[in-house]
């Protein structure tokens, strides 16, 4: 597993416009979300079929920022993206950006609900309008599309009159489909989280950021979860997520832990957090430390980095009355 070195930091402010890859085709969720943000719509936007393409893209250096997503309210994590990231690409994020999701049912002109016998979607999204699906089309065969806009590409691309896709209604306006249902979601306040990954760099704290790892267990034995917890337990840094994924390269029940922790890796705290689980564990892989986008902060962590500080500079003092 490579351990590369914490990379420099560096900004995506550029007088060259970027190139940016993101989960195409035009009119996904990922477009959506991406043109939000006013800097990196500014640059070139490059659609990829799946999310390895994009990232692998940006590995290669054909271009310079990844746009993708990673996190689902309803779902959960989106574990394609988490696998490229901890096991194919030293890629690290930046930033991440949350958008509401709605979902459509979308087909061809003159297509009524009853006439659907296909749904064409990515799976994360026809898992999120399952009641849906259930109470209104419980006949209907599901089938796997790249992403939401290339289900509703596909859609208009094909003759049946059975047809439909679940995607967003900018895509069902972008490929000339009627939306027949709309806001088909199973639950109120669905949102996607979506990450920007570079080759390189860390942005500058803002008090309010997110790190995240991969940690490595050195051994797979009783008590190998509850001591990498404890790092951080013990330092009151408070764990938004913990997953655990297949190595890949092991074999059943070879496991790493992905933690996504509040705080920044400049933070003192996290930092020793940090230095004891590489330490002590197999390996620990750095996957960034970025501002959260809705720009909250732990207390609980801000006063334990001062007291920290002031039990430092404690020890900083009693060391220096140590003898030559």
């Amino acid at each position: 597993m490579n351990d590369p070195a914490v990379p420099a930091p560096t900004s995506v402010e550029s007088d060259v416009a970027l190139r940016v890859a993101f989960l195409g085709p035009f009119g996904t969720f990922t477009e959506q979300a991406l043109r939000s943000q006013p800097d990196l719509a500014a640059g070139e936007l490059v659609a990829y079929r799946t999310v390895p393409d994009a990232l692998d893209a940006v590995t290669a250096g054909d271009v310079d920022l990844g746009f993708v997503p990673i996190e689902n309210s309803i779902e959960g994590m989106v574990n394609f993206t988490l696998d490229s990231l901890a096991f194919e690409h030293d890629l690290v994020i930046i930033r991440e950006v949350v958008l509401d999701i709605h979902m459509c049912l979308a087909a061809k002109a003159g297509v009524r609900l009853g006439d659907v016998k296909e749904i064409l979607s990515i799976p994360v999204a026809t898992a999120q309008c399952h009641r849906f699906l259930r109470e209104h089309l419980p006949a209907a065969d599901i089938r796997a599309a790249a992403s939401t806009a290339a289900a509703a590409q596909l859609v208009s691309e094909d003759v049946s009159p059975h047809l439909a896709a679940i995607a967003p209604r900018v895509a069902a306006e972008r490929y000339g489909l009627d939306v027949i249902a709309e806001n088909i979601e199973d639950h109120d306040g669905n949102q996607t989280r979506f990450v920007v990954v570079t080759r390189s760099g860390i942005p500058a704290p803002t008090g309010h950021d997110r790190t995240a790892l991969v940690v490595y267990q050195r051994a797979d034995e009783p008590g190998s979860l509850i001591s990498i917890l404890q790092e951080f337990a013990a330092r009151r840094i408070n764990l938004s997520n913990l997953i655990s994924r297949p190595t890949k390269h092991g074999g059943l029940g070879d496991y790493c832990f992905i933690l996504f922790a509040e705080g920044h890796v400049s933070d003192d705290l996290l930092a020793d957090a940090m230095r004891a689980l590489h330490a002590k564990q197999g390996a620990v892989k750095f996957f960034g430390s970025w501002p959260r986008a809705d720009g909250s902060a732990s207390d609980a962590r801000a006063h334990a980095d001062e007291r920290w500080r002031l039990a430092d500079d404690w020890l900083a003092t009693l060391r220096t009355a140590v003898q030559p």
